[in-house]
């Protein structure tokens, strides 16, 4: 490993991550680029493809304007025309501004084509708050991508997730968006280096419980794991947290299979309740689990607010562990 992104041997962040996953990427694969706003000299807003530049040069790291249609749209010929681009957008936010390539071209070619245009695009982008970066930094927009049908919609919890999706995505003939929660880049962990296989449309079970399943995905995956650490300390409760990892598909089968198991669910977005993940993830288990639940499904989501800037109103904002243990207290009775 070589360049200014270079990391310490033992321990790997999720920055660090993502990084190997695409210089891994670019070195196997010459139809592989990385294409965004200031992702060469700079290294990307996060830091994320620091020394990239340097390492593959800038016709296979290629810093764009700020120009978010234009450069998705971009990165869609370019698949189109047999390159594998990755695409990294600042923002959930400004993926707005890309929306319409996202939606009208890169989920529908395939399908308007009758199966002769593929676009197997990769397209990362940060989401989530918790960093003080205001409302137009800061939204959770997950479920509005994870509504179109035509691609498929990431969300890597964890160090090892987010050193191991990226090949399938890659490899995968429809355009793959990854999710990518800001609060989750310095995280470490030891053994993330080690190769796994990764399903892209499997959800994981984290912690096994049998009291409730706290249902959740990336930047609250962590919260989650703490409030079920709290429950069984103090309380007694046993809570399984399932981590989505796929928000489309859902990985309906290892939702359903906690539930059924544990007979009550307390789902944990940080996007908004109204026409949310969790209102999604909610309906799909009264639909198929109804019978088996001993208490009404509980969602532990952010506030129906633009994300405040100012750090106390920001935390009020988000789903906090106390609120997490006070939804599971709730759905044990």
């Amino acid at each position: 490993m070589t360049g200014v992104g270079a990391r310490q041997a033992g321990s790997m962040s999720y920055r660090e991550a993502m990084r190997e996953a695409m210089r891994e990427a670019l070195a196997a694969d010459d139809r592989v680029f990385l294409m965004g706003e200031d992702v060469g000299r700079y290294g990307g807003a996060f830091g994320v493809s620091l020394g990239l530049v340097e390492e593959f040069g800038p016709e296979r790291v290629r810093d764009t304007p700020l120009s978010e249609s234009g450069f998705v749209g971009a990165g869609i010929g370019a698949a189109i025309a047999g390159l594998r681009p990755i695409v990294e957008v600042m923002t959930v936010n400004f993926s707005l501004l890309a929306l319409d390539q996202i939606l009208n071209n890169a989920a529908t070619l395939l399908h308007m084509s009758g199966g002769q245009v593929a676009v197997p695009l990769v397209i990362r982008m940060t989401t989530g708050a918790g960093r003080q970066l205001a409302a137009q930094h800061s939204h959770s927009l997950e479920a509005f991508y994870a509504h179109i049908p035509g691609i498929r919609v990431l969300a890597p919890a964890t160090v090892a997730d987010a050193r191991w999706m990226l090949a399938p995505a890659l490899a995968d003939p429809d355009p793959v968006i990854v999710f990518e929660h800001g609060s989750l880049y310095n995280g470490t962990d030891s053994t993330a280096d080690e190769p796994g296989p990764v399903d892209l449309g499997s959800a994981v079970v984290r912690r096994p419980g049998a009291d409730l399943s706290l249902i959740t995905y990336g930047g609250s995956l962590g919260k989650a794991l703490t409030a079920a650490e709290q429950l069984a300390a103090q309380d007694e409760v046993d809570a399984e947290v399932v981590d989505l990892r796929s928000l489309r598909p859902l990985d309906d089968a290892t939702v359903i299979g906690s539930v059924r198991r544990t007979h009550r669910a307390v789902i944990v977005d940080e996007g908004w309740r109204t026409g949310g993940l969790s209102a999604e993830v909610a309906a799909r288990i009264t639909e198929q689990a109804f019978y088996d639940l001993d208490a009404p499904v509980e969602r532990v989501c952010g506030a129906e607010v633009p994300v405040p800037y100012a750090a106390q109103l920001e935390q009020a904002a988000l789903p906090q562990v106390p609120d997490i243990v006070a939804a599971a207290l709730r759905a044990v009775g």
